[in-house]
């Protein structure tokens, strides 16, 4: 406990927060100067203590199954720097924490590595209030966007009993009527093995029961509720650490739409009026950016499959298989370069409309098209943005806030210029639609803030190869 306090009292090698790791070359100085002084001639160093301070809710077993080193291993000093920024930001992407620096003391070829962190603030009772479309621009769009607005409570607690473990609840109120309840464990035992399970009940007094002119069309009912789903959900986690996961699950969905939708779209559920399904979802996802907030260097990987059965119908299975990839790259003189590439493949005899939503929802779009949706059953979407760093304060005092974990905020603001290209293939789209089967493409400026807690916000101006476009906020990292 003296080496921590006097740790924490003193100089720090290591950097963390929300803002970008420091450059390779001050880790690699700080970290090579202090070996060739305290274990000079050395080629490998012996592990001889890990100490964590500051873990005051968090279990200290959650920590070391994110190192890839223990107590008794011997490590190459020249690949030693690397090695514990590596680690470092393992333990900062768990998202527990605020902060997480490390010192270093090696005497007689042995190492004493000394990681604090500060761990944020866990329980987050969120007010909601919010619009009931897809995005602003869609919301803003319909002439009765002051009745469709949403608002509730959506509770967070984090690290449950300090194993990282999680509870959301929402209870949400308003034009759309949602109650969920998740819990998620990522890590039941020493070999990352977890589960996740949950429930979701949801009906609205509206629904977009089809696609007119690449716009959705909805229907209102002012003393029903069209649209009315459930489902239950369960499944089994494999993670080696905070950078790989490997995830099944399992969702039954019981889903119901009133008789003034299937008149108006017999095919929105492809027979009658109310479904049941099972969807098993397998997927794997390799995470290796520097962080997951705002990444600038590194690399994500995901594949997911999906088969769906429907239960109690002939509607045909369907089975969807997705993949994304995405490069961040250091420039240098603060200029990064990001590009990423999606795509979804659907096989089915036939889809329901609402199975063949493709680009514009929320998973994903081409910036500028907003206003628009294209269905399909394929699709592919590649995007790419250079950044220049205009601003770091990394961290910003605020004298009223005597709280470590709100007093000082991160903050970063970028200059981001991107260009988006999309594209869904479809064999038969109806006449009134014409954005399927072509190319999708836009450029634009945009400035990212970033600050704590993962927040990110932009503000960005789009134009598109059809001639539109405009100003679009965001409340998330684009690539």
């Amino acid at each position: 406990m003296v080496l921590a306090a006097a740790f924490l009292a003193g100089g720090l090698l290591g950097f963390a927060s929300t803002a970008p790791a420091a450059p390779d070359s001050l880790r690699r100085f700080a970290v090579d100067s202090l070996m060739l002084t305290q274990c000079p001639g050395y080629q490998k160093v012996r592990v001889k203590q890990v100490l964590f301070a500051g873990n005051n809710v968090t279990k200290e077993r959650i920590l070391r199954a994110e190192l890839d080193y223990r107590e008794g291993d011997s490590l190459n000093v020249a690949s030693l720097t690397g090695r514990l920024e590596e680690n470092r930001l393992r333990l900062f992407n768990l998202r527990l924490f605020t902060s997480v620096q490390q010192q270093i003391t090696c005497r007689d070829g042995e190492l004493i590595v000394l990681i604090a962190v500060q761990e944020r603030w866990y329980t987050f009772p969120v007010p909601v209030l919010g619009i009931a479309d897809r995005n602003f621009k869609a919301w803003y769009n319909r002439p009765d966007r002051w009745r469709r607005i949403d608002y509730g409570l959506y509770l967070v607690r984090s690290n449950f009993r300090g194993r990282n473990e999680e509870i959301r609840g929402n209870l949400q109120l308003g034009f759309n009527r949602r109650y969920e309840l998740f819990y998620t464990v990522p890590q039941l035992g020493r070999r990352g093995a977890g589960i996740s399970a949950g429930g979701s009940y949801y009906r609205s007094h509206a629904l977009d029961f089809t696609t007119r002119n690449d716009s959705l069309i909805a229907f209102r009912d002012d003393q029903d509720f069209p649209i009315e789903r459930w489902y239950v959900t369960g499944g089994l986690r494999w993670r080696r650490d905070v950078q790989r996961l490997t995830t099944l699950e399992g969702f039954y969905f019981n889903e119901q739409v009133s008789d003034s939708i299937s008149r108006r779209n017999p095919t929105y559920f492809l027979s009658g009026n109310q479904r049941r399904y099972v969807d098993m979802v397998l997927s794997r996802t390799v995470n290796e950016r520097n962080t997951f907030a705002y990444p600038l260097t590194g690399r994500f990987v995901q594949l997911s499959l999906t088969q769906r059965a429907f239960l109690g119908s002939n509607t045909p299975p369907i089975t969807s298989l997705l993949g994304r990839y995405a490069r961040y790259f250091d420039l240098g003189r603060r200029f990064y370069y990001s590009a990423s590439a999606e795509g979804r493949l659907r096989f089915a005899r036939r889809l329901a409309y609402t199975d063949s939503h493709a680009l514009g929802f929320k998973r994903a779009s081409v910036r500028g098209y907003d206003a628009y949706v294209v269905d399909g059953r394929h699709y592919g979407l590649l995007r790419q943005g250079f950044s220049y760093r205009l601003l770091d304060a990394n961290e910003l005092r605020l004298p009223f806030f005597n709280d470590p974990r709100f007093g000082s905020v991160p903050l970063q603001l970028y200059l981001n210029t991107f260009t988006d290209a999309g594209y869904v293939a479809e064999r038969t789209v109806p006449r009134t639609n014409q954005l399927p089967n072509q190319l999708l493409a836009s450029v634009g400026i945009g400035l990212h803030l970033v600050t704590y807690y993962d927040r990110v916000f932009t503000l960005e101006y789009t134009r598109t190869r059809h001639g539109f476009g405009g100003f679009f906020f965001r409340s998330e990292f684009p690539i």
